[in-house]
Order: C-alpha cells, then sequence, then structure tokens
C-alpha cells in the first residue's frame, strides 16, 4: 500500500528558525542515539546549540536549507549543497521521532528532487551504525559506494550515491 502524501510544506531556513529547528534537531539526533547506540545523547558537533547550522547552512554561499512543516509545525529540515557542476550533496536530514514512518522522509527527498531536477548526482555520507538512514536511502534509490570525490572519507561513516542521469536513461529507454 502506498502511503497517503502528507499537506507538507518546505520552507527556506532564516536565522528566526534556530531556536526551535535545534529543538526538532536535537530530538532526531538524540532519539537516533538512544535506538542505535545505547546512549542519551549524541549527534553532529554542534547539532544541539545551532552551531551545526551557522557552520553548514549559513557558512557556505551553496548550502540551501529547508524546514518541513506539517500544519503549522516545524518537524523536520534538510540541508542540500547545491554545486556548479550539478553534482550535489545531501548535508542532512532529520524528522522529529514522533512523526517518523508516515511518509515525511520519502516526500521530502522526492521535494528535493522535484526542486532541482538538473541535479546529475546526489550524494552523501552516514553514520555506520544509522541502519535505519540506511534503509531510507536505498529505498530512495542511493546505493553504497567506497568512495567519493567530493565527500570526504570519514571512519565510521558510510557513503552513498544517486546517478540522476542514470535513472532518466532508464526511463527514457522505456517510452
Amino acid at each position: 500500500m502506498k502511503p497517503q502524501e502528507l499537506a507538507l510544506s518546505f520552507e527556506l531556513i532564516t536565522e528566526a528558525d534556530m531556536p526551535e529547528l535545534t529543538v526538532v534537531m536535537t530530538r532526531a539526533f538524540d532519539d537516533d542515539a538512544r535506538k542505535h547506540l545505547g546512549q542519551e545523547r549524541g549527534g553532529p558537533e554542534g547539532y544541539d546549540n545551532g552551531d551545526f547550522f551557522r557552520r553548514w547552512l549559513f557558512g557556505y554561499r551553496e548550502s540551501v536549507g529547508y524546514k518541513v512543516v506539517l500544519e503549522g509545525e516545524v518537524i523536520g529540515a534538510i540541508i542540500v549543497w547545491i554545486l556548479e557542476p550539478g553534482h550535489n550533496v545531501l548535508g542532512t536530514m532529520f524528522v522529529d521521532p514522533h512523526f517518523q514512518d508516515i511518509g515525511v522522509g520519502r516526500q521530502t527527498w522526492r521535494f528535493v528532487e522535484s526542486t532541482y531536477p538538473e541535479t546529475k548526482s546526489w550524494r552523501l555520507a552516514t553514520p555506520d551504525w544509522a541502519i535505519k538512514n540506511h534503509h531510507f536511502y536505498q529505498k530512495c534509490g542511493f546505493r553504497k559506494v567506497e568512495s567519493d570525490p567530493i565527500i570526504p572519507e570519514t571512519e565510521g561513516q558510510t557513503i552513498y550515491f544517486k546517478d540522476m542521469c542514470e535513472g532518466l536513461a532508464q526511463r527514457n529507454d522505456q517510452t
């Protein structure tokens, strides 16, 4: 059965959104740390005080961030890096644990792909232990790769790649 489309909206992140987004991000990453690592807290540097956004979203002109909103409530966010040659990076994506497993992630990823149709490829890195993330990215068409020229290799991270031209070629062959 196909999940029902949610009435999500995607709005550009501003500095004013940081306090609310930091609360949601902290909840999401701490939930993962509890489930997968048996730790009460855990996430990338600055995930719980806004520094993550200051560094990775507001620190680069290539970064674009969208908050995910459902019925006026911010329930997640995504940061993408849109690079000149069209080989883009998913920097982060998170959903409040109260809204996971209902299609928010899939719908958010479809939004990203439709917003950047000229993308030739997407890539990302996710922690090795984040099994749920691995399943999600594979469902979205990503495949594990050993290395990537854009994503630096970091111990404890798995790199994923999605060739958007490959899917386009397959669709064109079928028409």
